[in-house]
């Protein structure tokens, strides 16, 4: 059975099994340390009443909760919550935002660079592979949006002759 009663200080309705009675906690709304009172004392039954009396009220005690006064209820459950030292990881992640949007979002305009082969060759070495390494490795892979091959021809002055040549235009941010 359980004992209901109000907390001096708050008011706080608590009700507490009767066989906590007489001892002492804190009040779960304000802290305030509470002796739980013993519960009322109900009287035993009379014998079978007479017909000139009047017959006595019937007082009957159900608990507050069936529920909490159940086996069930008793059990004390030990949980543990889990404590972590490193920052939680994201179990959902956010779509990259699509390529129009990204690229109104940078302030660089867009440029295109064209490297041409027979620019890239000092005294009888070719130094074309080194010139786009470099340039490339200036722009950042980030700000690089296409690299495409040529094939071009023009006359060569020396030798009076069209010569085909190779190059690379590179489109970038900058």
């Amino acid at each position: 059975m359980d004992v209901i009663f109000n907390c001096p200080k708050c008011e706080q309705e608590l009700a507490v099994d009767s066989s906590g009675a007489g001892t002492e906690i804190n009040c779960p709304s304000c802290g305030e340390l509470i002796v739980i009172p013993e519960p009322p004392v109900t009287g035993p039954r009379p014998a079978a009443p007479s017909a000139a009396a009047a017959p006595a009220p019937r007082v009957e005690v159900h608990p507050v909760n069936p529920i909490a006064s159940s086996a069930a209820a008793k059990v004390e459950m030990h949980l543990k919550v889990p404590v972590r030292t490193t920052p939680t990881e994201s179990l959902i992640s956010k779509p990259l935002p699509p390529l129009e949007v990204a690229a109104k979002e940078t302030d660089k305009k867009i440029r295109t660079k064209t490297i041409k082969h027979t620019d890239c060759i000092e005294v009888g070495h070719d130094k074309f592979d080194e010139v786009v390494s470099n340039f490339l490795g200036k722009v950042g892979e980030s700000n690089i949006i296409s690299i495409t091959p040529l094939t071009y021809t023009h006359l060569d002055i020396g030798s009076q002759k069209l010569l085909t040549d190779f190059g690379v235009l590179i489109v970038y941010r900058g």
